[in-house]
């Protein structure tokens, strides 16, 4: 039997196509990665190819991938700057290049120690972005008034974002909670991020919000159908509905809070994760223990909690400036 004669040679080189398409079978069949995240490997992968040929003067492949050294990689994360990108998208694009290269070596014995010895780029340093009290209340007024929704909707989204500010959990947090949740107590256990759990405190408001929610969605005709109460015995029944009577999705929270910025005027980082942030920086502004305050938000570290008492110092040099009269 003989080769036909646009077969590829037995000992060809491996393509970039060939890899990069073996590589995201990987992520997909084997890793499980979800459809946005394989969206972004491969476009990560698609500009690091198109890079690699007006840089090498060729398409790559294996061989080449392996010859790499660091100034190339350099090159590239210089490449991407210069088209403007954040340091965040050079990170993703250089996370993406080192998963491919660790997949190279465990099924092609590529080995390259270059790219071990590129360290992404910085961050900025982001200081969270809290919601003035004052425009929550805004917020919570604007949604009472707001006529084009239906009183069990309105009440909802009280709770909702009462809830939110109020216990500061997270979106997801506040979305997983069932109806059978009893809100009469003074905290409610949250299954927060890597499933660890943590006691929330529950003010008054909050159970009052949640109860005029519960009793406008029982008495409207069409919403009082979803199944809230019909099996008591249920610990799945959503606490948070949607029109269809389907569980409340995180994006039409953001999407309510996207039109009640654009109505009051509020800035584009006015977000429910905000209202998150504005319960923190409240707490430590009013003399919160820093480490009260981890524990109430079920941060992990305490690094990530004292990002707020940033927030609270920016503030205070702000009155001082604007208030001290040798300031300006």
């Amino acid at each position: 039997m003989t080769r036909g004669q646009n077969d590829k040679p037995l000992n060809a080189p491996l393509c970039f196509d060939r890899l990069s398409a073996d590589f995201l079978n990987h992520l997909r069949h084997e890793k499980r990665y979800s459809p946005y995240s394989l969206r972004n490997y491969q476009a990560a992968l698609d500009r690091f190819q198109l890079f690699l040929r007006t840089h090498l003067g060729k398409e790559p492949d294996l061989s080449a991938l392996g010859r790499l050294e660091i100034r190339d990689f350099r090159s590239f994360l210089a490449d991407r700057r210069n088209d403007g990108v954040s340091a965040a998208t050079m990170r993703l694009d250089l996370s993406a290049i080192k998963s491919f290269y660790h997949f190279l070596a465990r099924h092609h014995a590529l080995a390259n120690a270059a790219l071990s010895a590129i360290r992404a780029p910085k961050l900025p340093k982001r200081l969270p972005r809290p919601i003035a009290h004052g425009d929550i209340e805004q917020m919570l007024t604007s949604v009472k008034k707001d006529e084009h929704t239906s009183p069990w909707e309105r009440a909802r989204d009280i709770a909702c974002l009462t809830l939110l500010y109020g216990a500061g959990l997270r979106i997801s947090e506040a979305l997983q909670l069932n109806w059978q949740e009893d809100f009469s107590r003074d905290h409610l256990l949250i299954h927060g991020k890597g499933n660890k759990q943590r006691q929330a405190p529950l003010l008054p408001v909050i159970g009052e919000a949640v109860a005029a929610y519960r009793a406008a969605l029982m008495d409207d005709p069409v919403a009082s159908l979803f199944p809230t109460k019909q099996d008591p015995a249920t610990q799945t029944t959503p606490l948070f509905f949607s029109r269809t009577g389907k569980r409340l999705s995180p994006r039409m929270v953001q999407a309510r809070m996207a039109a009640l910025r654009i109505r009051l005027n509020l800035p584009n980082d006015a977000t429910p994760h905000a209202l998150r942030h504005s319960f923190a920086t409240q707490l430590l502004a009013r003399g919160g223990d820093l480490r009260a305050v981890q524990l109430l938000l079920g941060h992990a570290s305490l690094a990530a909690t004292q990002r707020y008492t940033d927030v609270d110092a920016d503030a205070m040099i702000a009155i001082y400036e604007k208030a001290h009269p040798r300031a300006s």
